[in-house]
């Protein structure tokens, strides 16, 4: 056999590239084996027979093994895996439980000292005829149920592993090149699923924590490591998280369905699944130690939103006693996102049957989920169905008819940050950029946050920039994310219920203090290995997980050792401050607020707009 070495660096090199683009894909392994293997008999074959070839010869066959190497990334794409309750894999089986449809057993920690109830069905698959329905108690189960793994997620346009990957290099910076997780979490339209993290052995009377995911009410999934509820189980409450159903089949919304539906509803199919999530747990939650009576809803992102509508939905009243809300909420007179009016619900909705070319909503259940998931219409917001919602969350604020009896809610530095990625603002534009969340109020907003440019220390890989993009990031932040806090804890001392509103502020070496940035801390699930914290990270998320777990305890995350928290109802210009340093600081956006009220009091003046 004879080589040319520049023919081997040049090979050799591409074959490095394919390899790492597959990795970065995440495709499967034998795909990986394959490229390998491909490379080898087209070396072989280059030294024994087409080295001194004609120029054409050669040069098809490189083209054949390029389009090799290529038809191989397109033929190995990910595996779908459920994915283990226990991420150490193989564990022992705990004792079986009984709740209403059978016996279930579940896995220890690999230490022994929490338990994990993985994939326990609350109620029918919403598949078929039931699509569009609201969901039904579980069909009942012969013999012993294993809930060892987690249920699919729910359906949802995957994005790609590739762009993933870059996000986890670039943005959340905790990339580590491995093929064990070459794979995709399995997706389902039967995904109506809870998962249960207890302290192990017999205990009885625990708070009990349910947390919603968050993800636009388009993506998310219940398997996530940053919300696990495994150090919340060893600190003695028992945690449930609980799926539901996602962007067109949660949140369509038809006039049909809803005059097939005996309660005429429509457009909050995702919210009336957590619902029938927080029923199963009121009714089975003590076979797992907790206390239906001291049940603490919570949430991020759209998980909040979520609890907001849990909060002021008369069909929750007695399902839970507290709330925990970050970085969302629908208290706004004119909600900024996830909430939308119920006209703009049946458009949409009548878009999406001729999208499909769908005569009745017959013919939209036949339409197969992996088809029907990649609708070009937008289904990320809940509306005022009548039935589920009867009317703007803020109206049922001031009637006192709400749900919860004390929050624990807030946001962080640079919530807006993410969404404004390929946005570029500069000075001149500035004004006209704020429009949208504020209105001819705009220009006072200006005035307030002249235009600056992002701080270096806060940019990602890719950011249009602008020299008015730091400034636009921070109002933007204020208005979508921190606005809505601040609205209902003043609705909720307005009540004379206890309000706790948080500002997260900690910069580390992963995404920091950027949407959803706080998750890991709030549940004590830092990697205390990685490069991207270090001990003052630790040292703020016990603090944080102290007074997470004291609220769910007692409805007050004061306790001894902590810096005190002081009640929104006491201090309503004050706000607690979570970095290196913890302490009530002065609430920067007060200024803001009072803006952002005038042009919410304008939106509520038309009705029309309100919701949308």
């Amino acid at each position: 056999m004879e080589f040319n070495k520049g023919f081997i660096i040049i090979l050799a090199l591409f074959v490095l590239l394919i390899l790492t683009m597959m990795e970065f894909s995440k495709n499967a392994v034998w795909g990986m084996g394959a490229a390998l293997a491909l490379a080898v008999v087209f070396l072989i074959l280059h030294g024994t027979v087409v080295h001194d070839k004609h120029i054409l010869i050669r040069l098809v066959s490189w083209l054949l093994f390029l389009g090799g190497m290529f038809a191989l990334i397109k033929l190995s794409p990910p595996p779908e895996r459920r994915l283990p309750a226990v991420s150490a894999g193989a564990s022992e089986t705990t004792g079986a439980v009984t709740v209403s449809e059978g016996l279930l057993t579940g896995v220890y920690t690999e230490d022994g000292a929490v338990e994990v109830y993985a994939g326990v069905p609350y109620a029918k698959p919403p598949v078929g005829e039931l699509r569009w329905k609201a969901p039904e108690a579980p069909e009942k189960w012969e013999g012993v149920r294993v809930c060892d793994r987690f249920a699919p997620m729910s359906m949802q346009q995957r994005g790609s592993r590739l762009v993933d990957t870059l996000s986890h290099i670039f943005v959340y910076r905790d990339y580590k090149p491995s093929l064990a997780d070459n794979y995709v979490e399995a997706m389902s339209e039967d995904s109506l699923y809870l998962n249960i993290w207890k302290p192990a052995g017999d205990i009885s009377g625990a708070p009990v924590l349910f947390y919603i995911h968050g993800g636009s009410l388009t993506t998310g999934q219940t398997s996530f490591h940053d919300h696990s509820g495994e150090e919340y189980a060893r600190r003695g409450v028992v945690f449930v998280s609980a799926a539901y159903r996602l962007n067109v089949f949660g949140f369509y919304a038809n006039s049909l369905l809803a005059d097939e539906d005996p309660n005429g509803t429509t457009g909050n199919y995702g919210l009336l699944d957590l619902l029938r999530a927080l029923e199963w747990v009121h009714e089975n939650i003590a076979a797992f130690g907790g206390d239906p009576e001291k049940v603490t809803i919570a949430g991020e992102s759209a998980g909040a939103s979520c609890v907001g509508a849990l909060c002021v939905s008369p069909l929750a009243k007695g399902l839970f006693r507290y709330a925990i809300a970050e970085s969302s909420g629908i208290t706004a007179k004119k909600p900024y996102h996830t909430f939308r009016s119920y006209t703009s619900a049946l458009e949409t909705g009548n878009e999406i049957m001729q999208e499909f070319s769908a005569s009745s909503i017959d013919d939209l259940r036949a339409v197969p989920a992996e088809k029907l998931v990649n609708t070009r219409h937008q289904n990320s917001a809940m509306t005022v169905d009548g039935w589920a919602i009867t009317e703007q969350p803020y109206l049922t604020y001031a009637r006192g008819a709400n749900n919860e009896q004390a929050l624990l809610s807030g946001y962080n530095m640079h919530e807006a940050d993410v969404f404004a990625l390929a946005r570029k603002v500069k000075a001149e534009d500035y004004e006209q950029a704020l429009m949208p969340v504020l209105g001819k109020y705009a220009k006072q907003a200006a005035r307030l946050f002249p235009p600056r440019e992002r701080d270096k220390r806060y940019s990602f890989f890719f950011d249009a920039g602008g020299d008015a993009k730091g400034s636009f990031n921070e109002v933007y932040s204020a208005a979508w994310f921190d606005y809505s806090h601040y609205c209902w804890s003043r609705l909720l001392a307005d009540e004379g219920r206890s309000a706790y509103l948080y500002f997260f502020n900690k910069d580390n070496g992963g995404i920091g203090s950027i949407h959803s940035g706080e998750i890991a801390y709030a549940y004590g699930n830092l990697d205390g290995r990685s490069k991207n914290y270090d001990g003052s990270d630790l040292a703020l998320s016990e603090t944080m997980v102290s007074y997470w777990l004291n609220f769910i305890r007692t409805g007050d995350p004061n306790g001894e050792g902590l810096p005190v928290w002081e009640r929104f109802n006491d201090a309503p210009e004050l706000v607690l401050e979570l970095s290196n340093e913890v302490s009530m600081q002065p609430e920067r956006y007060l200024e803001l607020y009072k803006l952002i009220d005038l042009y919410q009091d304008a939106a509520e003046a038309q009705p029309s707009g309100a919701g949308e």
